[in-house]
């Protein structure tokens, strides 16, 4: 089971099959990483069991288009949700939102958040729900554009998105367009719970790759994002402006992980003269991108400096192979995907076994996590080194499930 900080907040975030894989991830780990405790829950299955997700990304059509995405693992059963033992409701788009609204149950649980006053954060298609449970008449909403003419129907006052990135907050209602907004969607979300912020003057510097896994490196950027931190992405030969393909790691029953295409990433800096003394810290994804960008001399020579340096460096999953040919893990305690222990091994590290697969390890300046599922316990010790707090005012002490991990074979 993750460990993430314990919190005296919890939420629900309402899920269905084929949520958006971003918008039912992010804010997941996110806030599991800031320590507030998430139930994910879904109608008619119970904890332990999975939601289907879809991939949605704008590449150039009049509309967007829809790939297989991650498994998302329930943590709790939607039956058991007593809605005044909650904090707030989270509610990604996707297509679930479209046979969710249908659902009494789901309605009623939406309901009951909004007129207790507690902050509901719905992105997306998720608004579907919103204009079902009549809960947005007079409010001020933004969406996905193709879900306005529902909300004005609703009796909300629809908010045109200017970008995908665009939120809206009206009392305890926040509205996103897309995941684009992720990073302000959160930190409306966490500041409407009571969430404060130090330390987040922060600049990051993210090494990318084609096929890095799709999480490990959105995940972590739209986290530290919505803390406030400056985050900048960049991948050797590649500018600011381009994109990175992602692929989609899982683990369904084989033997090792499964690979899906992901979405598309977009970089926001230039490789060619990037100046990595001026960042705080470095977080090296996971995914197939590490294996060729082990083999940069430039992408090298910038972990060494950060490594020697003393700063903040966090690497997931396959990100380890990349430290390892920097030759920066000479006595350093170190976990990775458990197939990478033999390149951890043979650079002079102390593996540290990953079990569960969400251990996550700190040894000095060096945080190292073996997969995805682990994120909420990454970022939190990435932040502890960084010095941001995320203290959460609150009236009520519960704990609820943490984050499923998915069970992988033995290395």
């Amino acid at each position: 089971m993750a460990t993430a900080p314990k919190s005296e907040k919890s939420v629900v975030l309402l899920c269905g099959d084929y949520v958006e894989d971003y918008e039912v991830m992010v804010p997941f780990q996110a806030l599991l990483a800031y320590g507030v405790s998430v139930a994910a829950v879904c109608p008619g299955k119970k904890a332990g069991e999975v939601c289907r997700t879809a991939v949605h990304s704008l590449a150039g059509h009049q509309t967007y288009s829809e790939s297989r995405g991650h498994n998302f693992s329930l943590n709790a059963s939607f039956d058991e949700i007593d809605h005044t033992k909650y904090d707030g409701l989270v509610i990604p788009g996707g297509r679930a939102p479209e046979y969710l609204a249908m659902n009494a149950s789901v309605l009623e649980l939406v309901r009951n958040f909004v007129s207790s006053g507690k902050p509901v954060a719905s992105i997306c298609h998720g608004q579907l729900i919103l204009a079902a449970a009549g809960v947005v008449g007079g409010r001020k909403c933004t969406a996905f554009p193709a879900v306005g003419p529902a909300l004005v129907a609703a009796g909300a006052s629809w908010v045109e998105p200017d970008t995908m990135a665009a939120c809206v907050a009206d009392g305890n209602l926040i509205t996103g367009a897309t995941y684009d907004g992720h990073p302000e969607f959160i930190r409306l979300f966490v500041k409407a719970l009571g969430g404060t912020i130090t330390g987040s003057n922060k600049r990051i510097l993210f090494l990318c790759g084609d096929f890095m896994e799709d999480y490990e490196v959105t995940v972590p950027f739209q986290s530290l994002q919505a803390l406030g931190c400056h985050v900048d992405a960049v991948c050797p030969k590649k500018k600011a402006g381009d994109s990175c393909p992602t692929a989609i790691h899982d683990f369904e029953g084989d033997q090792t992980y499964s690979e899906k295409p992901g979405h598309d990433f977009t970089l926001t800096a230039n490789f060619e003269g990037i100046d990595a003394s001026s960042y705080d810290a470095l977080v090296i994804p996971g995914g197939r991108a590490p294996e060729y960008l082990a083999l940069d001399g430039k992408v090298i020579a910038i972990v060494k400096n950060f490594m020697e340096s003393r700063k903040p460096v966090a690497s997931i999953c396959h990100g380890q192979q990349i430290l390892a040919a920097a030759g920066v893990l000479k006595g350093k305690k170190c976990t990775a995907y458990p197939a990478v222990k033999l390149n951890v091994v043979l650079a002079g590290a102390t593996w540290l076994e990953p079990d569960p697969i969400d251990r996550c390890f700190t040894d000095g300046n060096l945080v190292t996590g073996a997969a995805w599922p682990g994120h909420p316990e990454f970022i939190s010790q990435l932040m502890a080194l960084l010095g941001i707090k995320m203290p959460i005012r609150s009236y009520r002490k519960r704990q609820t499930g943490n984050l499923l991990s998915p069970v992988l074979p033995r290395v």
